[in-house]
């Protein structure tokens, strides 16, 4: 179940940063709002996982997961390129996510 909350959270994380990009500096209306709406979402549910899972680890995962799913998001739907430095550090932090699972992280 921590893991259900978890993925909810960097969801609603990614959903809010995507947002903010069209908010244009809290300039519009609704995705300034949406930004808002997603961003307490995710802290709320992000607060319910640390219930369940270890502080560290669960954060390590909720801010790995969701910079590399934005960095992805502005690469494939944004028209920000990719570089092989921008590769190389989305590739450590799932790397670094999985370690932190397969170490023990339950």
């Amino acid at each position: 179940m921590g893991y259900l909350l978890l993925a909810g959270a960097i969801a609603a994380e990614v959903a809010g940063t995507t947002a903010m990009k069209y908010s244009e500096g809290f300039s519009r209306l609704v995705p300034s709002l949406l930004t808002a709406l997603a961003y307490l979402l995710s802290f709320a549910l992000l607060a319910q996982t640390l219930k369940l899972l270890a502080v560290g680890t669960a954060y390590a995962i909720w801010a790995g997961v969701g910079t590399a799913a934005i960095a992805t998001i502005g690469v494939a739907f944004m028209g920000e390129g990719m570089t092989p430095t921008k590769a190389a550090g989305v590739a450590l932090i799932i790397i670094g996510v999985v370690v932190l699972n397969l170490g023990g992280a339950h």
